[in-house]
């Protein structure tokens, strides 16, 4: 069964993407939790950052490379934004496919929740 990130990836649901390339989507949360909430996943599958391998370092790379990309694209490198990985239901983890968040566009407080 597929993911909703799967299913935006193949454009069966619709979503509003800011950005892509060959191995990353992004797209604005349906539910932010910021002026700026923006989800940027792999469209190769890795569940979570604890399932990666030695052999996912270059797209690891290519997830952190992109969210910086986006953000500056969004304008939020001016002052500054929050990426977020959530792993497992403690740690915040809904969907079982890697993605990071991308927040901005107020001040974030610490610690976050």
């Amino acid at each position: 069964m597929s993911t909703i990130f799967e299913r935006i990836i193949s454009r069966e649901i619709p979503a509003d993407i800011v950005f892509e390339n060959e191995e990353l989507l992004a797209f604005r949360d349906a539910s932010p939790q910021a002026p700026t909430h923006v989800l940027i996943v792999p469209k190769r599958v890795i569940a979570r950052v604890d399932e990666a391998k030695p052999e996912d370092k270059e797209l690891l790379g290519a997830l952190l490379l992109g969210a910086a990309e986006v953000a500056r694209k969004l304008g939020l490198n001016q002052n500054g934004y929050r990426l977020v990985i959530n792993n497992g239901p403690f740690g915040g983890e809904t969907v079982p496919h890697l993605h990071c968040h991308i927040l901005g566009g107020r001040p974030l407080g610490w610690p976050p929740g």
